[in-house]
This record gives structure tokens, sequence and C-alpha cells, in this order.
């Protein structure tokens, strides 16, 4: 990885809080397009206005399962949305809503992470 790109990933770090696989081999094999996909995600995203980062994690939960994004990448935006104040339970009401567009699979991928993040109790049948 070359000198800009290492500076490049640092910062989006910086500022997002987490890097995720594919912004790491982007930058070793196509910093340009890294670079602009950076700049649709900070304009739809990191740096809009219109909601705080609570709202913007919770909505990306949804629209993450809802899509059935990988359980790592929602697993990501649970906790971004848990450090920025929701709590468990707004968590799951995120992904309620997606069961609603995504159905029971997504909703079921997106229980997943927030199960692997959250480590909730459980109630066995006797």
């Amino acid at each position: 990885m070359t000198n800009d790109a290492q500076r490049y990933v640092d910062e989006m770090y910086r500022q997002r809080g987490y890097i995720l696989d594919f912004h790491k081999v982007l930058a070793a094999e196509d910093l340009g397009f890294l670079k602009s996909y950076n700049r649709l995600v900070e304009a739809a995203y990191t740096q809009a206005p219109e909601l705080d980062a609570k709202a913007k994690e919770l909505v990306y939960v949804a629209t993450l399962t809802a899509v059935k994004g990988s359980v790592d990448h929602i697993k990501t935006h649970v906790k971004l949305a848990l450090d920025h104040g929701a709590t468990r339970g707004e968590v799951l009401g995120a992904l309620k809503i997606a069961l609603l567009v995504g159905g029971v699979p997504a909703f079921m991928l997106g229980f997943e992470a927030w199960k692997q993040v959250v480590k909730p109790g459980s109630i066995e049948p006797k």
C-alpha cells in the first residue's frame, strides 16, 4: 500500500470509527475509486446533517438488514448505534422494521448481528 493510500485509510478510520475489509483492499488496488466512493458516503451518511448519528445508525441497521447485508457489516452499525446512544431495544426496533421490508430471512441476519453484539439472555424450554 502506498503512503497516500495508508494516510487515506487512516483518515477514513478517524472520521468513521471503523474500516471494512473492502476499504483496505480498494485503498491498495484502486485508491481513486475508493476516494470517489467515500465522497458519496460522506454526502449521504457521515457528513449529512439532517439526522443525528444515532438516527443514522438505526437507519443503517434497518437498511442493511432489509437488503440482507453481511452479518459483519450489520454488526458494525449495531455497535455504532449503541456507541451513539441507541438502546438495545431501539436497535431491535429497527430490525423489526426491516422485517416488514426484507422478510424473515433478512430479519434473521440482522437479529444474528444484534445478538452477537449485545449478547442477550434467552429462555430455554423446560
